[in-house]
């Protein structure tokens, strides 16, 4: 089996610590020869300035394609084509675009009185310039804001539409979520790539929570094991061995490029490209 595609996304640093963080995290994978390295946006567009700068010196120091988050929030149409115009300023083209989170106390995302209604109006913005390489978002369950899969499905269509080139998926934990949602958009005469996002678990307490806020189901036999492995200390195993394996039943079905999200602690997600044969000397690039 060939050894797949890969890619990371980090996210930008708030503090001195954080920084050496995202610089090591980059130095450990950047050997593996990944399409991209993502930089994410902060709910609310929180950490925007954040989010230029270390794309930019991730870039810069690197040579790497880096692919940045643009989010809808809290930002007039100028204002966020202003900050696109930056990143290709300096050098990025790449954009991953995205509705983004509510601001922080709000239950539900509202639009600026001047910006983006939607992820789609954005899309046919950053399109209209000529200038990026878009990538988009896509649910395999169904979207907290979704009435249906059906409509996660419809969704991604319209922003594929719209001038994106590849969906990027949420993380899931069961391998049949993503295979269903890729039939179904197969059925729905979506062509472009879709990626499936992955979750090496660092942290147990934090990925129930995460998980719970973006719809993402957990097996009840995985919680239960990794309630097992904290208790006996043995998280970092079967972290690998769950991320491993689900990879692997992706790959057996054809799929052919990973997105992993890395949290900024590089050894999990090292450990599991090792273990699908991504090594220094065999990573594929396959820049999008």
């Amino acid at each position: 089996m060939t050894s797949p595609a890969i890619s990371f996304e980090v996210f930008p640093p708030k503090s001195i610590d954080a920084s050496f963080r995202l610089w090591d995290t980059a130095q450990a994978l950047a050997p593996l020869d990944p399409r991209f390295f993502s930089v994410t946006y902060g709910a609310g567009g929180s950490t925007q300035d954040l989010t230029h700068d270390a794309a930019a010196t991730l870039r810069r120091t690197s040579g790497m394609p880096i692919a940045a988050h643009l989010t809808c929030v809290g930002a007039s149409k100028s204002q966020v084509m202003a900050t696109a115009q930056k990143f290709a300023k300096a050098g990025i083209t790449d954009i991953v675009a995205l509705r983004g989170d509510p601001v922080q106390g709000d239950a539900a995302f509202t639009a600026h009185p001047d910006g983006f209604a939607n992820s789609v109006e954005l899309i046919e913005a950053l399109a209209a310039t000529g200038k990026f390489t878009i990538r988009v978002g896509a649910y395999p369950e169904t979207h907290p804001d979704a009435v249906s899969d059906q409509q996660n499905v419809e969704w991604l269509k319209a922003k594929l539409d719209a001038g994106a080139a590849e969906a990027i998926t949420q993380f899931f934990f069961d391998p049949e979520h993503f295979l269903r949602f890729r039939d179904a958009c197969v059925k729905a005469g979506i062509t472009a790539p879709i990626t499936p996002g992955i979750l090496p678990i660092s942290n147990w307490k934090s990925t129930v929570s995460f998980a719970e806020r973006c719809g993402a189901s957990i097996p009840a036999d995985l919680a239960q094991a990794f309630e097992n492995a904290v208790r006996d200390d043995r998280m970092d195993l079967l972290s690998i061995a769950q991320c491993t394996e689900l990879c692997d039943d992706l790959m057996c079905e054809g799929v052919d490029a990973l997105h992993f999200y890395t949290l900024n602690r590089p050894d999990l997600t090292r450990e599991v490209c090792h273990a699908l044969g991504v090594t220094a000397a065999s990573g594929i690039r396959n820049v999008a």
